[in-house]
């Protein structure tokens, strides 16, 4: 079965790990690689771009059990920088046979078909925009298809949400005057909008412009109430607009266990897939892994230990119909409506 996926942070692990990322990611590294995604059947997905405060990985473990308060804000000119070089990355990686960048669902179809790993540009975070969207149009020109505004830290463009535990996401104010700009712009270029990592009201707003609602890899919040995940209420919208929902295997946005050890199971992210497809329905779920920005829950080490997801969704009862829905159907599906391609 093969796996196109809503959100993997692969180019970010690769510019913090520096040296030359064609050797790295031929090398079974990380969790995604050119070995691991041929053995586990990973075909794809959406490739973020970020911008890390610093030059290292998100350390997960900070906030076992607390909450850490959003990060500071971030100069336009330094996010710049690692998207750009980013950018660079996947086009090396391209160069050099590994992937093949993709902007339609067609092109995404045929790179499935020929075994070629399907690379969707995804700004997570929109720090490296200026004002003007001048830097919107250009990334657009490079290939950009999604975006999601915030990060979980304040912009011009809204507010993210903190890393928290035992609330949901009406953390703080949504969108700025700029930020319906900038959504508004999204729409016109055909660039899908993700909610993860912003605030509840935020999400409201995407909503009220008829934007159809994304969360590319967020949970349910009644299995794990932290803000990054999803109230029952958010789920029904995500489905009544025809969006999409992508399950996390993040460990702490799996379970409260995950939450407070940092230790979740495969049975975890069935329960969160249950209650997703309970909420938004079965046509608005996927899977959004967070591989390469994440801790990964037992059982699953890197994408080659995909299969043993998807055994687990078989055991469980999930037919065959169902599990290539949650694989690839449902997002080449939304991909298409929102692309028009």
């Amino acid at each position: 079965m093969q796996v196109f996926d809503g959100h993997n942070d692969v180019l970010s692990r690769l510019w913090c790990a520096g040296g030359d990322p064609v050797l790295r990611f031929a090398r079974d590294e990380g969790h995604i690689s050119a070995p691991s995604a041929r053995a586990g059947g990973f075909a794809g997905g959406l490739f973020a771009l970020y911008s890390p405060q610093s030059r290292r990985a998100f350390d997960f473990s900070g906030f076992r059990g607390g909450t850490m308060p959003l990060s500071n804000p971030m100069e336009q000119n330094a996010a710049l920088q690692s998207v750009m070089a980013e950018v660079g990355i996947a086009r090396r990686l391209q160069a050099a046979g590994l992937i093949r960048l993709c902007t339609d669902v067609a092109g995404i179809e045929a790179a499935m078909a020929a075994g070629d790993i399907a690379a969707v540009l995804h700004l997570e975070g929109a720090e490296c925009i200026d004002p003007e969207l001048l830097v919107l149009d250009a990334l657009h020109g490079m290939g950009l298809r999604s975006l999601g505004p915030v990060w979980s830290r304040p912009t011009i463009w809204g507010e993210g949400v903190p890393f928290g535990y035992d609330r949901d996401g009406d953390t703080g104010p949504g969108l700025t005057a700029d930020g319906r700009r900038l959504i508004a712009r999204c729409a016109e270029l055909g660039i899908v909008v993700d909610t993860s990592h912003l605030t509840m009201k935020g999400f409201w707003e995407i909503g009220d412009m008829g934007l159809p609602l994304v969360a590319t890899h967020s949970n349910a919040w009644d299995l794990c109430p932290a803000t990054r995940n999803l109230t029952a209420p958010q789920l029904r919208a995500i489905g009544a607009t025809g969006g999409m929902a992508g399950l996390n295997y993040a460990t702490v946005f799996l379970s409260p266990e995950g939450w407070k050890t940092g230790r979740a199971t495969l049975d975890d992210c069935l329960r969160q897939l249950e209650a997703m497809i309970e909420g938004a329905g079965e046509d608005h779920v996927g899977l959004g892994s967070d591989f390469d920005g994440a801790p990964l829950p037992q059982g699953m080490s890197s994408a080659a230990d995909l299969p043993a997801l998807i055994g687990a969704m078989k055991r469980a009862g999930f037919g065959a119909a169902l599990i290539e829905k949650l694989c690839h159907g449902n997002w080449l599906a939304f991909l298409r409506r929102v692309w028009g391609a």
